[in-house]
């Protein structure tokens, strides 16, 4: 029987080792990823290679790599139907960035507004590899030909830029190569906030612990943390505008809704007129029934190194294999002698 046209569909998306995977990650893009993996042929990537643009201790990355992966294979990727890899272990990856360092024009990267951010007044100080980090991603997902991305906002310009570099790349040597990539528009994603500054984004960066929910958490740090998240002293409204101007009110709201899988205005609804001390301590117990066996698998995973290294050699076998034609063709199409 021959494959659904969902399942000739590729999905590539990835995430760095650096610090910890927390509950924005895990809501935002770890869950929706279990889910494509239904419909469409995945690869999912620990980008190790993204993440030394800035120094990693050698040890803590290695660590890190293990660490995530443990988390996605326990969050519900499946290694045996998706792939899951390393990005330093397929050469591909790095091979192509530098073909794209030479298609990929210095005004596009100019106009990369992460760069900035993340360079912010020291920028002449950063590394090249954190400027030209947009056409590695470009090469992560071109390297398959993978036709789609699920992406956040902030990833948006990433993308068009992978785009932009495909239709350079086919209009200089007038092919049809690479594929002009898509955004995987999913159902809403949680947008997860800090529990500190409901205005901020949660981010592994924030030097407060307790701005987050890390995936490693256990129940008495995550009783912890949301006792101690930012509220007010207002209760909870039966609609969800009219938390308009109450961030860190409306973020708890959100968190629970996400966690139940049910809409913002339900939430309202059935807590409507309690105060945050009683909601805190039913979104806990929440969070513990979700996280608790997901933390628990990553505790037992991590434990036997020897079989998470199988799962990313195993993954980057397939991956390398699903590569090695694509880097042939672009060689061929370039002119490199033994292609």
């Amino acid at each position: 029987m021959g494959k659904s046209p969902e399942k000739r569909n590729r999905v590539f998306s990835g995430v760095q080792p650096t610090g910890q995977l927390h509950l924005g990650n895990y809501l935002g893009a770890i869950r929706n990823w279990v889910k494509l993996q239904d419909s469409y042929e995945c690869l999912y990537c620990v980008v190790d290679l993204h993440a030394i643009t800035v120094f990693q201790d050698p040890k803590a990355l290695r660590a890190s790599t293990r660490e995530v992966a443990a988390a996605l294979i326990a969050s519900g990727i499946d290694p045996e139907k998706s792939i899951l890899f390393n990005q330093s272990r397929v050469a591909a990856h790095a091979e192509l960035a530098w073909i794209f360092n030479c298609v990929a024009r210095i005004g596009w990267l100019n106009r990369m507004t992460q760069f900035k951010d993340k360079a912010g007044k020291n920028k002449e100080k950063a590394s090249v590899g954190l400027y030209v980090y947009p056409n590695l991603m470009a090469a992560d997902i071109l390297a398959y030909k993978a036709n789609l991305v699920p992406v956040g906002e902030d990833q948006r310009q990433h993308l068009e830029l992978t785009r932009d570099i495909a239709q350079k790349f086919n209009n200089d040597f007038g092919v049809d190569h690479f594929p002009l990539v898509d955004p995987l528009i999913l159902q809403e994603a949680a947008r997860i906030m800090s529990l500190r500054d409901g205005r901020q984004k949660m981010s592994k960066s924030d030097p407060s612990d307790y701005s987050r929910i890390n995936m490693t958490d256990d129940t008495d740090a995550i009783a912890q943390k949301i006792r101690k998240a930012r509220t007010d002293a207002e209760p909870l409204p039966v609609r969800v505008k009219d938390l308009a101007n109450r961030p860190e009110a409306a973020n708890l709201v959100a968190i629970f809704a996400a966690l139940a899988e049910k809409s913002r205005d339900d939430v309202c609804a059935e807590y409507e007129g309690k105060g945050f001390a009683d909601f805190k301590k039913v979104l806990t117990a929440l969070m513990v029934e979700k996280l608790g066996p997901i933390t628990g698998e990553m505790n037992r995973l991590m434990a036997d190194h020897t079989h998470i290294d199988g799962i990313l050699n195993d993954g980057a076998g397939r991956a390398r294999d699903l590569a090695a034609p694509v880097l042939r063709e672009t060689h061929e199409i370039m002119g490199f002698l033994g292609a």
